[in-house]
């Protein structure tokens, strides 16, 4: 069975830009090693300009392999040189019951 995650990337300041083009790759990248759906990600933007992306790890094996996998752990030094990961709730937009979020790249 399929876990979703949502996943909350803060852009460290001026690498926006270098942060959306990780995100790009990220669900590619996932899905190649064998370790997400087909299911595209879904990545959106907050008020404040963190990056929310929601996808499906195939398994919660799956999730836990990504943590060993090399090509998976390359990719996420990517992100940590351009962001912070923070957690759902410190976006202002979960304050209400219905979070509003722009999609990424509009």
């Amino acid at each position: 069975m399929g876990i979703f995650v949502i996943a909350c990337y803060r852009p460290k300041p001026g690498l926006a830009h270098d942060l959306n083009a990780v995100v790009a790759r990220h669900h590619a990248t996932l899905l190649s090693e064998g370790l997400v759906s087909a299911q595209p990600s879904i990545t959106m933007t907050s008020e404040d300009g963190t990056v929310v992306e929601v996808f499906e790890w195939l398994s919660r094996e799956s999730s836990m392999s990504a943590h060993t996998n090399p090509v998976v752990q390359a990719l996420w030094q990517e992100f940590a040189r351009v962001c912070d990961f923070v957690p759902l709730a410190s976006l202002k937009e979960t304050e209400s019951a219905f979070a509003h979020f722009e999609r990424l790249g509009e």
